[in-house]
């Protein structure tokens, strides 16, 4: 008799690795990735005075850029410090569609969980009527 495990042991067993891996890769954070200086972001007349928008650098990073008041800019990483998920605005608050994160559009603060860690800041300036990164 042969001591190889039965066809259910194998299924069973390859089940739970693939849900550990899919469990482990849910759990991983990625690190956002830094955007080249001097990029050119978005012009400032496109940011709205006391609002935000969302820019995707050339190099795929994706950023939230916001004029708190005239001529003053700041931006923060877009990606959500709960699970890697892009933020986005909605209404008055930066929004993770995932599971629902909120934060405060001018200073990239957490307003409502299950993110517990504010937006990473990116240091930009307005260059020539453009908001560049420093």
């Amino acid at each position: 008799m042969c001591p190889c495990p039965s066809r259910r042991q194998v299924l069973l067993a390859s089940g739970g690795g693939v849900t550990m891996v899919g469990l482990a890769a849910c759990s991983a954070q990625p690190e956002p990735e830094e955007p080249t200086a001097g990029e050119t972001l978005v012009a400032l007349a496109d940011v709205p005075v006391g609002g935000s928008l969302v820019v995707t650098t050339a190099n795929g990073v994706e950023l939230v850029v916001a004029q708190p008041t005239e001529g003053e800019v700041v931006a923060f990483s877009a990606i959500c410090t709960h699970q890697g998920c892009s933020v986005r605005v909605r209404e008055e608050l930066l929004y993770c569609p995932c599971h629902g994160s909120e934060f405060e559009q001018l200073t990239g603060e957490v307003v409502s969980g299950p993110a517990d860690e504010p937006l990473p800041e990116v240091a930009v300036q307005v260059q020539e009527g453009n908001v560049v990164t420093a």
